[in-house]
């Protein structure tokens, strides 16, 4: 699922160099805007008869820019690309929340803005390539 997700934001948002696109963490210095992907919870779907093969997540995208503008357009593009996603492995992917925090940096001038999502994504391997 995390490298198909990566790979839909690749192909989506193909202004946005692919160096700024990625799981866990962004080096700073590459500069920005850049989207840190987060997976949040990892849930397996079950019936009674055993795994459904049905995997349902949540996943944190935080949009990082300069200006509360910048990165509140591409939470808004995000939302725009991914809600209601169906294709390439995943049955649907939806959006949850979108929140705007503003962080500081060590020096005066060096605070960013943060746009950050929540979506829930239902995959499915039997559904991928």
């Amino acid at each position: 699922m995390e490298q198909q997700l990566r790979a839909l934001l690749i192909a989506g948002l193909s202004d946005v160099p692919v160096a700024r696109i990625n799981w866990g963490q962004h080096m700073a210095s590459a500069g920005g805007p850049y989207i840190v992907l987060t997976l949040i919870s990892l849930n397996e779907g079950l019936t009674m008869q055993g795994p459904d093969g049905l995997e349902t997540s949540r996943v944190q995208m935080d949009v990082y820019a300069l200006t509360f503008g910048e990165a509140n357009e591409m939470g808004r593009r995000l939302k725009s690309l991914l809600h209601g996603y169906r294709g390439d492995g995943f049955r649907l992917i939806q959006f949850d929340t979108m929140r705007h925090l503003r962080e500081s940096g060590d020096n005066a001038g060096e605070a960013v803005y943060r746009a950050s999502l929540d979506f829930l994504t239902h995959w499915s391997n039997e559904n991928a390539g």
